[in-house]
């Protein structure tokens, strides 16, 4: 049985991935730390996606930005720790497509309450100032407002990015999977392997005792079926079917 255990220390975690190899010890640093950050600029406590602020970085990354292309685009969801990627999730979900694919084939986009954005933007005002958790939202009229801006703005990404990537893996639960798959539909631009399956999703849902309904994305369960997936994709794909970290294929 595989283990995906945050380790001591939440900025430390440790993964070991049995799908991968039984003897991977995979360790993470806190990638972003030493980047600037615009510490003067206030910090931002409403809906993200009602803020112009928001609106504003959106349309700089759709109209402006440069995406490079990559054989494959990752999209996860924005996190409670900013910048995104000193998550613990976010470095566990890290480390395992690290293990799996070449640095070089693939880029990582985030989404969710702040839109969408480039990993590599994630330090750029507002992403990280601000702080918002629509799980525990409940009014309905809000989080169908969500679902239709972020819809949109799945949408325009994809079609600007339409010719960026080969292929598009997406990593997600709840209504942010529910926005990323519309906004596919819109745009007409097919997410490639979405995850976790809904077969998955269901088996928590039935025999977990969650916080949330569908549970977390940094549970054994979703993220082990998330490493097996990824390996299988891989390896359906000869042109991703490339040595990682100078290792054998795996």
């Amino acid at each position: 049985m595989r283990r995906y255990n945050p380790g001591q220390h939440p900025d430390q975690p440790v993964v070991s991935c049995s799908c991968v190899n039984d003897s991977v010890r995979m360790t993470a640093g806190t990638p972003g730390q030493d980047r600037d950050r615009d510490t003067d600029k206030p910090f931002l406590t409403d809906p993200p996606f009602y803020l112009k602020e928001f609106e504003e970085s959106y349309r700089y990354i759709i109209d402006e930005y440069e995406v490079q292309p990559k054989d494959i685009a990752i999209f996860m969801p924005c996190a409670m720790r900013k910048p995104y990627s000193t998550s613990p999730s976010h470095q566990l979900i890290r480390m395992i497509i690290s293990q799996v694919l070449d640095e070089s084939q693939y880029h990582i986009v985030i989404f969710g309450t702040c839109g969408i954005v480039p990993s590599e933007l994630e330090t750029m005002y507002p992403y990280a100032h601000y702080k918002y958790m629509l799980g525990k939202c409940n009014d309905d009229k809000v989080r169908e407002d969500f679902l239709r801006i972020e819809t949109d703005r799945v949408a325009g990404y994809l079609e600007k990015t339409r010719d960026a990537y080969t292929y598009r893996i997406a990593y997600c639960i709840g209504l942010f999977r529910e926005a990323l798959v519309r906004g596919s539909e819109k745009s007409g631009i097919p997410i490639d392997l979405l995850l976790p399956t809904k077969n998955m999703i269901n088996r928590v849902i039935e025999e977990e005792e969650c916080r949330f309904q569908e549970g977390s994305l940094s549970m054994d369960e979703y993220l082990g079926e998330f490493c097996d997936n990824l390996i299988r994709f891989r390896n359906a794909h000869p042109d991703l079917s490339k040595n990682v970290n100078g290792s054998k294929d795996l």
